[in-house]
């Protein structure tokens, strides 16, 4: 087969693009595509994110979440400051608001210095110097935690693949993969791509370009929105920095927090509730084949069964603004209805496996070189790429690059 591109990278998130960028900079003169089905690049998770540059703290140690977000919170602090992208090292607190929390404040700690995270234990009169209008009974405060502009690092690592070579091809979007022994044919709405190895990074659709290129990945991806709101701009003087609640370690979220971020404004949020749609910002938008999808997997009810209580709350958070000013008073007790504006909503691609569990760290899948097969794949997958995906995006992409880089050479070319 003769080959358009040696390594073709499927979504044009901040993830494709780490990946394409690397592979740029690994074998320059390699021949290096990038698929975006929409117009623009980034313009779904990468785009619709709170901007934190997060530490690591909450991931189990040795994990990838722990290992990539460490290394990659640090490199993305130099990113910014090498290609002029607005960036803050803010630190964040994380604050216990009652007694019952006070375990696991303290097993957050523990975690944060098993990850090689500065963490400082903080009393009452602490968190009131950090952020005087922010209440609890004991807070943590996490020195590596940062903020900067997202879409514009993607937009950097776009401007710097394509200057090492590499193609980019929005508004084109793969509708048929065929994965052969000598190659990988993928058919556009515009045209036939033919490339030594494919990369999927598709994000909300990752699991279906596995299924399309013949691969079973496991896992479903089950849309969750993120509904956030704003503080008015004159309430904005209520929150300094960043304020996290003590997260229900039973599930994948963080709670309601605060966020200031490089332009000043504070986000409020977010809550999650199952989207309707795997690109569904607002419960308007309601795709039958997603929602069949999902019901029809049962992972999906599994779920359900086990954190019902948890999404009932959810879900009246999202219904009453009056419950989610109630969720937020809890860190901010000054905070008002009248002080909350709608803000963007974002939607995590998360993956979930069949009985019911929730991918907890980074997952690929397809060609791995650390382990021999029989018949080398060409195909690499990124199955679970959640929130801090876009802290670690630049040690994630050397990542799949290594992978990708690899299937190439096991094949030959």
């Amino acid at each position: 087969m003769a080959y358009d591109y040696d390594v073709l990278v499927v979504g044009g998130g901040i993830v494709g693009l780490a990946t394409a960028y690397a592979l740029v900079r690994e074998r320059p003169g390699l021949a290096v595509g990038v698929l975006e089905k929409e117009d623009f690049l980034a313009s779904h998770q990468t785009g619709r994110n709170s901007g934190v540059i997060h530490s690591g703290v909450y991931y189990r140690p040795g994990s990838l979440k722990a290992r990539f977000a460490v290394d990659g919170a640090a490199e993305m602090v130099d990113f910014c400051r090498e290609h002029g992208i607005a960036h803050e090292v803010t630190g964040k607190l994380i604050v216990a608001v009652d007694r019952e929390e006070l375990p696991r404040l303290h097993a957050l700690a523990q975690r944060g210095r098993e990850n090689g995270i500065p963490v400082r234990e903080l009393g009452p009169a602490q968190i009131t110097e950090h952020e005087p209008h922010v209440t609890g009974v004991a807070g943590l405060h996490v020195g590596s935690t940062g903020i900067c502009d997202f879409p514009a690092v993607a937009r950097t690592l776009a401007e710097q693949a394509e200057q090492a070579g590499a193609w980019l091809r929005p508004a084109e979007e793969a509708r048929e993969i065929d994965h052969r022994r000598d190659g990988v044919t993928v058919l556009t709405q515009r045209c036939e791509l033919r490339a030594g190895v494919l990369v999927n990074c598709a994000g909300l659709h990752s699991d279906r370009v596995a299924r399309l290129a013949g691969d079973d990945p496991g896992v479903r991806i089950v849309p969750f929105r993120g509904e956030y709101y704003e503080l008015a701009e004159e309430r904005r003087n209520l929150v300094r920095g960043l304020v996290y609640p003590v997260p229900d370690p039973a599930f994948p979220f963080l709670g309601v927090h605060l966020t200031r971020g490089v332009h000043g404004d504070v986000h409020v949020g977010p809550n999650a509730v199952p989207a309707l749609a795997r690109e569904g910002y607002d419960w308007r938008t309601v795709r039958l084949r997603d929602v069949a999808g999902t019901v029809a997997f049962p992972g999906a009810w599994r779920i359900a069964r086990r954190h019902w209580r948890y999404e009932v709350g959810e879900l009246h958070r999202s219904l009453s603004k009056r419950a989610f000013t109630s969720a937020v008073r809890r860190l901010l007790p000054e905070v008002a209805a009248a002080d909350l504006v709608p803000a963007a909503a974002g939607v995590r691609a998360q993956a979930v496996a069949r009985d019911g569990s929730l991918l907890d760290d980074f997952a690929f899948a397809g060609f791995d070189p650390d382990v021999k097969a029989a018949s080398p794949s060409r195909l690499v997958h990124v199955l679970n790429a959640p929130s801090p995906a876009a802290t670690a995006s630049l040690p994630i992409g050397r990542e799949v690059a290594r992978r990708a880089l690899a299937a190439l050479d096991a094949a030959g070319r």
